[in-house]
């Protein structure tokens, strides 16, 4: 390998991380709907792409799937697959997760389908920006393709210029400029690992037809929720909206993770 000659005072390039983002429940806010919509990303740096395509090899080889087979959450039917899923992605040091868990019947605005699935996205991107600035890093993102109504790279633009001009707390200089892409988890595996993800945390907050919830995946998983020093988990690795009274009194298990 060629030596890298750097000169005093000369900056070394950032460190590039990648977010890949997939979402679980439904957006909309109707009596029949799920009671939680979760927006969750897996991070990874571009240099440990190829420890996380290991990663979703042996778990395909696991739980006795093909190679090349999609890891589905919903097509992992039994407990024990879920458990073995969650601990295996709990346990990868080279991924750090984020996820915002809207909480629908605590929430008072009214806004439309899409306008609710954009408003969660902004919270996960400023949490994503500030992950970025805080390892000195530039970060990517891909968001998992949905549908219902489906979101165009386009649109998707659009709302990135529009957030520039919104008082956020985004880190825009810790993003990548060129914006995010849409794709599906077939094409881009680690999409897949966003579902585990976002499924995993979603079972912790919605209760199952006997009012049941189930926290066991979400435990698996908290070694790799990002937490900032001694910040709340609340604040960075998992955004509960709104988080206020009401919420801290029927969630309070999360702010003990």
């Amino acid at each position: 390998m060629a030596t890298v000659t750097i000169n005093p005072g000369q900056a070394l390039a950032p460190r590039k991380l990648h977010a890949f983002i997939d979402e679980s429940g439904v957006r909309s806010r109707s009596k029949s709907s799920s009671d939680h919509f979760i927006m969750t990303a897996v991070v990874v740096e571009d240099q440990d792409l190829p420890a996380s395509t290991q990663f979703l090899a042996q778990l395909r080889t696991d739980l006795g799937r093909s190679p090349g087979d999609v890891l589905h959450w919903v097509r992992l039917q039994k407990h024990e697959q879920r458990v073995h899923a969650s601990k295996s992605l709990g346990s990868q040091e080279w991924a750090t997760v984020s996820s915002v868990i809207a909480c629908k019947r605590h929430l008072s605005t009214q806004i439309t389908d899409s306008q609710f699935y954009l408003y969660t996205f902004r919270y996960l991107l400023e949490r994503l920006s500030w992950l970025a600035r805080d390892s000195a890093s530039i970060l990517s993102y891909t968001l998992a393709h949905i549908t219902r109504p489906q979101m165009t790279v386009a649109e998707l633009r659009l709302y990135e210029a529009a957030l520039r001009n919104m008082p956020t707390s985004i880190a825009w200089g810790s993003l990548d400029p060129k914006g995010g892409r849409i794709e599906q988890p077939s094409r881009v595996e680690m999409l897949q690992c966003a579902d585990l993800a976002a499924s995993a945390t979603f079972r912790a907050f919605e209760p199952d037809t006997y009012g049941n919830i189930e926290g066991r995946y979400l435990q698996e998983l908290a070694p790799r929720i990002y937490r900032r020093g001694g910040g709340a988990i609340t604040s960075y690795g998992m955004k509960v909206h709104p988080w206020d009274v009401s919420t801290k009194a029927a969630y309070p298990w999360v702010a003990a993770l």
